[in-house]
């Protein structure tokens, strides 16, 4: 509200002590985002919304039109309040820019129209008397686009103006003075002044060199240094030669002229040489520098009262932008350059400082969230390292508790082998006799194949069945006499385990008793 009485303040001082707004938009009705009208010429355009940001100086007087949607297309135009000739007099172009999405690529410059403009034709071939504001795309590709159109050729300004691309809002003016020189701004700071057709070439140059101009015969354009014919070698300067015999080296006393051939001392650097004498440089006194034909007036060159001179009806919004979240606001047209200053004031200047500190509590914010998401992720961790290094203990103490089972096991075995020899020892006298019991068997198994073979003839494959037959019983009679003599000793061995801890009680018996009695 406040802005909105200063501003209505300003707008009635304009008619009579200031120059004329042909268009001002602060954004502060709710309705003024109806002023802009999307095109028709294409249907993937981004959408655009009122909003004053995540920071800002001022409730009211900070909402701005922003951009929604990400990697778009944005066409939109809204027409001036009257059209706007600049002839004879004063242009400015005003608005601020935040790119609060912390910009990569994306241009938030502004395009003047014609009068004549179709609104739902406008695209990015559309006619444009004035493209200005920044563009930009990476670390590299920056700057404030100025073009200008002229004889219907836009014309980009020779010079590179750097723009603003941090979080905050910045206000960008262009000036072009009706006496056709113009200052290009950047938060009230002069980035850039000087005559338009210095800095932007529409037009033939002032001044040519004289095509009919010859250099003159006696005319030295080089070299700019010379010897100097003067100086003369000094009678002690050595300038050869560079290496002399060691006079100090000796022939080795093994040195055979006769094998090794005529001696001949090492070669050194000579101690005095001083190198090619050459005479000093001197500045050559007939140099006159590279010649060049004599200026004289372009006879081509013709001032024109058109140049910078728009007839504007529209203002044009004809961006692409990868990340959405610039906001425009306090757009304004004039051919005032100090009324242009006093909006600047009551819209922007005034609530800088509380932009910059709003903006410091959200980052001090966002920076204790993440602060606390590290913290907590850190936490999660070392948690997960704990539990961990817990499982492993206890995967440690499982192998650890199965070696034992097995040591245990095998200390079993050695037991059980123990066992088994003493119960052998035990019943070595009983071996004998059942190999004995073995033998007879066998020998009984193999009297009835004899008999049978030497009383029965059968043809010679029958003899070969009854071969295998007896082949096969005998190997049957191994196998149950090993089966059984393999059962004996196991029972025997359990019976010799037995005895033995029968044996082990009997002795602890023993030693309790003797505890008693001590």
């Amino acid at each position: 509200m406040r802005c909105s009485v200063a501003l209505t303040a300003i707008a009635a001082l304009a008619s009579s002590v200031f120059g004329r707004v042909y268009y001002e938009e602060t954004f502060s009705d709710a309705n003024s985002i109806e002023n802009f009208k999307a095109s028709e010429a294409r249907e993937d355009i981004g959408d655009i919304k009122l909003s004053k940001g995540k920071w800002y100086g001022d409730e009211e007087n900070s909402v701005g039109l922003q951009l929604m949607e990400d990697a778009r297309f944005y066409a939109y135009t809204s027409k001036l309040k009257r059209p706007f000739n600049t002839k004879g007099k004063d242009f400015v172009l005003q608005f601020t820019v935040k790119y609060e999405q912390d910009i990569d690529c994306g241009g938030a410059y502004l395009k003047l129209l014609p009068p004549t403009l179709d609104p739902a034709k406008f695209d990015g071939e559309s006619e444009y008397e004035v493209m200005f504001g920044p563009d930009i795309c990476g670390s590299t590709n920056r700057r404030v686009h100025a073009i200008i159109n002229y004889n219907n050729t836009n014309e980009q300004i020779n010079k590179v103006v750097q723009p603003r691309g941090d979080q905050l809002s910045h206000q960008y003016t262009f000036w072009i003075k009706s006496d056709k020189t113009f200052e290009i701004r950047i938060d009230n700071k002069v980035q850039e002044e000087g005559k338009v057709e210095d800095f932007w070439k529409v037009l033939p140059d002032k001044q040519i060199p004289d095509p009919d101009a010859k250099k003159p015969e006696d005319w030295v354009d080089g070299p700019a240094m010379i010897e100097d014919p003067e100086d003369e070698k000094p009678e002690d300067w050595v300038d050869g030669p560079e290496t002399i015999p060691d006079p100090d080296a000796q022939k080795p006393e093994d040195w055979d002229d006769d094998m090794d051939g005529d001696w001949e001392p090492p070669m050194i650097a000579n101690p005095e040489y001083k190198g090619a004498w050459k005479p000093r440089m001197i500045k050559n006194p007939e140099y006159k520098g590279e010649w060049t034909a004599p200026l004289i007036d372009n006879p081509d060159y013709e001032e024109d009262e058109d140049l910078a001179v728009f007839n504007i009806g529209y203002i044009g919004l004809d961006i692409w932008t990868v990340k959405s979240g610039t906001i425009f606001d306090n757009i304004l047209i004039t051919d005032d350059i100090d009324y242009a200053s006093q909006f600047g004031n009551s819209t922007w200047a005034d609530y800088v400082e509380k932009e910059i500190e709003a903006k410091k509590v959200v980052d001090d914010a966002e920076a204790k969230k993440l602060e606390e998401e590290r913290k907590a992720k850190q936490e999660e961790e070392e948690l997960k390292a704990k539990a961990k290094a817990k499982e492993a203990d206890a995967e440690a103490d499982e192998d650890e508790l199965e070696e034992d089972e097995d040591k245990a096991d095998e200390d079993k075995a050695d037991e059980d082998k123990d066992g088994e020899d003493k119960d052998g020892e035990e019943t070595e006298a009983e071996k004998p006799a059942e190999d004995e019991q073995s033998a007879e068997e066998e020998q009984s198994a193999e009297e009835p194949a004899e008999e049978e073979e030497q009383s029965v003839e059968e043809p010679a494959e029958d003899e070969e069945k009854l071969a295998e037959q007896i082949k096969a019983e005998k190997k049957a009679a191994k196998r149950a006499a090993a089966k059984e003599a393999a059962e004996k000793a196991k029972l025997a061995a359990e019976a010799a385990k037995k005895a033995a801890e029968e044996a082990e009680l009997e002795d602890d018996d023993e030693d309790k008793a003797v505890h008693d009695e001590l």
